[in-house]
């Protein structure tokens, strides 16, 4: 199943979305969670905690799941 992340802004790091899905407790924990995990952004391996989410960029986090960034609507 894969779960929503709702942007705000223009963009989430990659960093920012691990600590908003739950998979880290801080985003200080992104680097060393990186190093020792092979997380996927649109089908390929990325370890940079700051690489920028935009809408639509699916990342999938070995053993916690598939994310979809989504833009948060607007009133």
């Amino acid at each position: 199943m894969t779960q929503e992340i709702k942007l705000e802004a223009e963009f989430v790091t990659l960093g920012q979305l691990l600590k908003e899905a739950g998979i880290i407790e801080t985003g200080g924990k992104a680097k060393w969670f990186l190093r020792e995990n092979t997380v996927l952004v649109n089908g390929k391996p990325d370890d940079r905690r700051g690489r920028k989410l935009y809408p639509e960029d699916v990342i999938e986090v070995p053993d916690n799941g598939q994310f979809i960034v989504k833009q948060q609507e607007r009133l």
